[in-house]
């Protein structure tokens, strides 16, 4: 075993075992025992997710974790990865990334974390480290840093408010913050936006849901637009056909078709909007677990209750159709007719997220519908000397 000395006998540990990843998992639970927003993921969820078995981010990506032990309990958790499909930053050195960072309050702790994830870096040619990224920039990013008072939604982290001040003491400084927006279903849409919806869908768009009979071709689809979509975003890496599939696969017995909706323009897919169930508030108080009868109680919520809040977590529009009256009109009409349809099945809370503090046109739109910003998440940064 390969260990880091430090002066508080702070053991780093390697996980290579399925035994040391569940240890990972749980470690959370933990830790965040008392704080009544804390939402315990599903632990079969998070093998799959942090597991080349079950991750096609693993494929073009290089991944280490590691456990802070001290006096034969586990104290804290990180990773290091290297995304291959990364483009590189102009005017900044190779970057790779950290992430799924959790610790005890204690600067020790932390500071054995990132200096063992920062070697591992260093070693692999990085001269920078960015983070937290759980694991790519495409899924979980950013540490909580406002906004500690309600409940991650689904595929929203959560963490706590001394993290951010430990992070800080080990050198690290903001690269950038990424918003969650949140409105509700109470609020009126402006009346600038609502006069260019009534004036009706203009002649070559197309809006259609989800068709699940095609899922595999439409998953194809959603994966085309971002791509192109997002393509100018700071930090975009483009996500694998396998990655999307992968997530389609995990996500398609809570997706509700009617609340999927592909735009054209002339007959070419032009934008993909996807409002997704906050499955959080339905896995919330399952501590982690579906077995013997958690499995009951979600279908519950999900299917039968039907939990009241809801997360857009992709949206976008190809660029070619950024200056054309019609692509800039598509957010808001595909915003409208998903959000009614969400409105109609008792949805009362309303998330757009992330968005990044830069992304000015994503943070007009949402201002625009009458959202506020209510999480904010950092991306730190630390040159490695």
């Amino acid at each position: 075993m390969n260990t880091v000395p430090d002066p508080a006998s702070i053991v780093i540990e390697p996980v290579s075992s399925r035994a040391q990843l569940d240890r990972f998992i749980r470690l959370t639970d933990r830790l965040n025992a008392h704080d009544p927003n804390y939402i315990a993921p599903l632990r079969m969820e998070r093998r799959q997710a942090w597991s080349a078995k079950g991750n096609p981010y693993f494929e073009h990506a290089e991944v280490q974790f590691w456990l802070a032990r001290r006096g034969g309990r586990d104290v804290g958790r990180i990773s290091a990865q290297i995304d291959r499909l990364a483009p590189p930053e102009p005017g900044q050195p190779h970057t790779g990334h950290f992430g799924l960072i959790a610790a005890e309050d204690d600067d020790a702790v932390f500071a054995a974390l990132l200096g063992a994830a920062e070697a591992w870096l260093r070693t692999r040619g990085c001269g920078r480290a960015l983070g937290p990224l759980n694991l790519s920039i495409n899924e979980e990013v950013g540490l909580l840093i406002d906004g500690f008072d309600t409940p991650p939604m689904v595929m929203m982290g959560h963490d706590p408010r001394y993290a951010a001040a430990r992070i800080e003491a080990q050198g690290y400084a903001k690269a950038k913050d990424v918003y969650a927006y949140l409105c509700r279903s109470s609020d009126d849409l402006p009346e600038p936006v609502l006069k260019r919806i009534r004036r009706g869908v203009p002649g070559g768009v197309h809006l259609r849901q989800l068709d699940m009979k095609r899922y595999d071709a439409e998953v194809a689809t959603l994966t085309e637009i971002l791509n192109d979509a997002w393509s100018e975003n700071w930090g975009f890496t483009p996500t694998t056909e396998a990655e999307t599939r992968a997530l389609a696969k995990a996500l398609k017995s809570v997706i509700d078709p009617t609340l999927v909706w592909f735009a054209e323009i002339d007959g070419e897919a032009a934008g993909v909007i996807v409002y997704l169930p906050d499955v959080n508030a339905a896995i919330a108080g399952l501590g982690g677990r579906l077995l013997p009868f958690g499995w009951v109680r979600l279908l519950w919520r999900l299917k039968v209750r039907r939990v009241k809040s809801i997360r857009v977590p992709l949206m976008g529009v190809k660029k070619k159709f950024h200056r054309d009256r019609r692509g800039q009109l598509l957010p808001f009409l595909m915003i409208d007719i998903g959000g009614r349809r969400a409105f109609a099945l008792g949805y009362e809370r309303f998330e757009l997220s992330w968005i990044l503090e830069d992304n000015r046109a994503m943070r007009r739109i949402s201002e625009a519908i009458g959202a506020d910003v209510y999480k904010t998440y950092r991306i730190y940064e630390k040159a490695l000397g």
